[in-house]
């Protein structure tokens, strides 16, 4: 059901975030190959261990974008869906240490959707998530009968993300507002991360 025109309230203990879902139906033009930071490499990891996947996903967006969900899924619900040979976790390496994470999501025919994308903070600002979203496109693409790609963000993520990704040649379709709770009250992420939105107790 679509919200009324107006304010609306929040439950104590809760956020509100508008979501945004964008898509592209082909490849776009691509200019010259951007080449990722010194002493960075890309690799596909094949069935992820979830303690070390949930290490991953805290450090790109735990701290910083109060990523969650995936810490709150029961664990085999997640090691099904990392096990599962349509998903496809990549991932930017320093040295031995995962910096950045993309997850595509294989599952619907037809359609991709880039279920997880970020880079942990030392690598903002420079070419990795260009690289590595780059590379999602391809890969997607690649993929015969392939007629859709998408992913969504919301206004907890960098405030330039959506731009990167009109940048990058998706289209925003839809937007919606989840309220969920606070994680950082609920004890799921530390009581300082996502400074960037208030805590409402």
């Amino acid at each position: 059901m679509a919200l009324e025109p107006g304010f609306h309230a929040v439950p104590p203990g809760h956020l509100a975030t508008v979501v945004t879902d964008l898509e592209m139906t082909a490849p776009p033009a691509r200019g010259a190959t951007v080449a990722l930071p010194d002493g960075i490499d890309l690799a596909r990891v094949r069935r992820p261990d979830v303690v070390w996947y949930r290490e991953l996903f805290s450090r790109v967006g735990g701290q910083d974008w109060l990523w969650v969900s995936r810490l709150k899924m029961p664990q085999p619900d997640l090691a099904a869906i990392l096990g599962d040979e349509n998903v496809e976790v990549y991932v930017l390496r320093q040295g031995d240490l995962a910096v950045a994470l993309l997850e595509l999501d294989f599952r619907e025919s037809g359609a991709c959707e880039i279920a997880f994308f970020g880079v942990a903070p030392d690598l903002t600002g420079t070419t990795a998530g260009r690289f590595l979203m780059s590379h999602a496109i391809d890969t997607a693409f690649a993929h015969d009968g392939m007629a859709r790609l998408h992913l969504h963000t919301c206004t907890m993520d960098h405030p330039r993300a959506l731009a990167f990704y009109r940048r990058s040649g998706f289209t925003p379709w839809r937007q919606r507002v989840e309220v969920l709770p606070d994680p950082r009250l609920t004890g799921d992420l530390p009581t300082d991360a996502g400074p960037h939105m208030p805590v409402f107790a």
